[in-house]
């Protein structure tokens, strides 16, 4: 199988490892991998904000892109429920972009989703010997559905001690924008999420989305805690 990586923003900016560990795992799992190196951003933050004209220049450009990959594989829940499920309430009101935003969102996928529905591998041959507890991303949660695929994909890692992790599925209170804009609340709901996450006894905390795991990163070191965050994809890629 061959699939085309979208690597997302953050992950182009400041997680480059996460892209690499992606490919890495895809790869072991038999898929071809291309990058088309002119993608840039989705779109969500301008959309997410109320910059919709804005946002559309930057779907279409998207579409351009990824219209005639046979699958688009991104390590990021919130971007990828950007394209399926958010493309089509953008371009609304124009049919023949609705249409081809629904072409491609059927063949975008999250990554562990894909590694569990399309190719059936909850096994990647991975190997981490470290205590994990694992946070569901809202966008990958609630817009994709992504449920229990990450925990089928943990639970198969050698070595790997998951934890649970009271209120895996309340939001750690990033949300973009959400973060800046309301500060305050933001901040309570990093605090609960962060409790929770010393309280399971974990070395590490995971999730789909490095946004989810940048705010929940700076929520830590501030209580210089011993934990660490990292990607699913990078769990899946140690070896």
């Amino acid at each position: 199988m061959r699939v085309s990586l979208f690597v997302t923003c953050l992950v182009d900016q400041l997680f480059p490892s996460v892209a690499e560990a992606t490919v890495a795992v895809l790869r072991r799992c038999g898929v071809d991998v291309e990058f088309a190196s002119d993608q840039t951003c989705c779109g969500q933050i301008a959309f997410n904000d109320g910059f919709w004209p804005e946002s559309r220049t930057l779907a279409r450009r998207h579409l351009d892109i990824f219209e005639q990959a046979d699958a688009v594989v991104v390590p990021s829940g919130s971007c990828g429920a950007m394209v399926r499920e958010f493309y089509p309430v953008l371009f609304r009101e124009d049919a023949v972009q609705v249409e081809r935003a629904r072409r491609v969102g059927h063949r975008t996928y999250e990554l562990s989703e894909f590694l569990i529905n399309v190719l059936g591998r909850a096994d990647v041959g991975a190997r981490f010997h470290h205590r994990v507890t694992y946070h569901a991303s809202c966008h990958g949660l609630r817009g994709l559905g992504v449920r229990d695929q990450p925990v089928q994909l943990l639970s198969q890692v050698r070595d790997l001690e998951l934890r649970p992790l009271r209120g895996l599925e309340e939001c750690c209170g990033f949300g973009g924008m959400f973060a800046v804009k309301f500060a305050a609340l933001s901040g309570a709901m990093l605090d609960a999420k962060i409790k929770a996450i010393e309280a399971s006894g974990a070395e590490f905390v995971t999730a789909t989305d490095a946004s989810c795991l940048m705010h929940i990163d700076g929520g830590l070191r501030r209580k210089e805690s011993s934990i660490r965050t990292l990607h699913l994809a990078e769990i899946l890629a140690s070896q």
